[in-house]
């Protein structure tokens, strides 16, 4: 055996290395000799030395267009073989070049961005369709952008109240065309997610507030939330530039009980398709232990309670606060509806505004002062439309209400 190894390794020992070397230098001459086709999509493309004032729709900010294309590559095999979308880059020159050219992409047009390839060297030809490039103004312009009613759940024992500013502005720099069409369809919207705030937060807020009302909390909007997706002018978010975002808060309120400390009246009404049959003369409301007639009007006198809502605006409507039972005939409805009524709305609006400019310093402070108005007239609309009746058990209100013989009368289901 050992004989034979020899006789293999060791006879002729010169002619068979250099033959050996032979094959070694003939196989990289052929495999660095050998070509072949790659077709590598998704390739951005880049335009330099546009005339100053000059873009063109669907540049992002880093010169890049947001169209890509695809590259038909035709060069060394080994080479083809690593490269990727992510190495190659196409870039145009558009220096001298007239309002709209016809850009021819070649082997010159290509860069690479991976430092090991080199396409001088790799690619013997490079095939692509042609771009049509056609340049626009560069304009400076102010989007408006609707701040909407966020998603998501707020965090357990606080309710979303309000959010404020409701509108803000974007100043953002584009090709004309991408601007107007911005312009076009209205603006932009902004949402955030409730679902991102957590109840530690608030607490926190709540106890360190500087705010006058302890149910009341303000969350002021964190600067990473104040950006917005506009794929036409960027392929990153913008971060908002409207002075006004600084002062971006989501507003809620405490679902603690707050007693209303006042009966409350109960009407009828009697709506003018029944009143042929059902009206004031044939129907009247039914007293019982828990709608009381005190001094000639039907009131409930038992305890309730408001959530999620503030002392101060409680405080300013109690007096005004009646419930309304809405008559109709039994085939309409075996159970009558009810709601809750302010009495003349806009007087309580108007003064609830004027108690809060007049003793709220610290929560309006930071807002512009002729936004304040607004900003207060929304949040006692807002308060309007929470209003709730709670019993003391903390379960809302429920009412039943049917019309018997000459009377309508109402029970609660779950009082207390």
């Amino acid at each position: 055996m050992i004989r034979w190894l020899k006789k293999i390794f060791l006879e002729n020992w010169f002619r068979k290395l250099i033959s050996l070397i032979l094959a070694i230098i003939l196989w990289l001459v052929v495999s660095h000799s050998m070509t072949s086709s790659k077709v590598v999509q998704n390739i951005p493309i880049r335009v330099l030395n546009l005339p100053e004032g000059k873009t063109i729709a669907g540049m992002q900010s880093n010169g890049t267009l947001q169209e890509r294309i695809s590259l038909t590559l035709q060069g060394n095999k080994n080479a083809l073989d690593e490269v990727s979308e992510k190495d190659l880059e196409v870039v145009l020159d558009a220096r001298g070049k007239p309002q709209e050219w016809i850009a021819a992409i070649g082997k010159k047009e290509v860069t690479s961005l991976n430092p090991d390839f080199n396409p001088a060297k790799a690619l013997s030809r490079v095939i692509a369709l042609d771009r049509t490039i056609k340049q626009s103004n560069l304009v400076t312009a102010s989007i408006p952008i609707m701040v909407t009613q966020p998603i998501g759940e707020a965090p357990k024992g606080y309710q979303y109240l309000d959010i404020f500013p409701y509108q803000i502005q974007m100043t953002v720099t584009g090709p004309e065309e991408t601007i107007k069409r911005l312009k076009a369809r209205g603006g932009l919207k902004l949402t955030f997610n409730l679902s991102s705030i957590s109840k530690v937060e608030l607490d926190t807020l709540g106890a360190s507030s500087k705010q006058k009302f302890s149910d009341e909390v303000s969350y002021f909007v964190p600067n990473s939330w104040k950006k917005i997706s506009i794929p036409s002018l960027s392929d990153t978010p913008l971060e908002i530039n409207d002075p006004q975002a600084k002062g971006l808060r989501i507003v809620f309120s405490r679902q603690d009980l707050l007693p209303i400390g006042s009966p409350i009246p109960v009407t009828v009404f009697f709506p003018h398709k029944h009143s042929k049959t059902i009206n004031p003369e044939t129907y009247s409301l039914a007293t019982n232990d828990f709608i009381v007639k005190k001094n000639g009007c039907r009131m409930i006198t038992a305890p309730l309670f408001a959530q999620g809502v503030s002392r101060a605006f409680l405080d300013l409507i109690k007096d005004r606060i009646q419930v309304v039972i809405i008559a109709a005939p039994k085939l309409d409805r075996e159970q009558l509806l009810w709601s809750i009524q302010l009495i003349y709305p806009h007087d309580l609006e108007n003064r609830f505004v004027a108690k809060m400019v007049s003793e709220s310093v610290n929560e309006i402070s930071d807002i512009q002062p002729h936004l304040r108005e607004d900003f207060l007239r929304n949040r006692f609309r807002s308060y309007m439309n929470l209003l709730r009746l709670y019993t003391p058990t903390n379960k809302k209100l429920s009412l039943k209400i049917e019309l018997e013989a000459n009377t309508i009368s109402a029970t609660p289901e779950n009082y207390p």
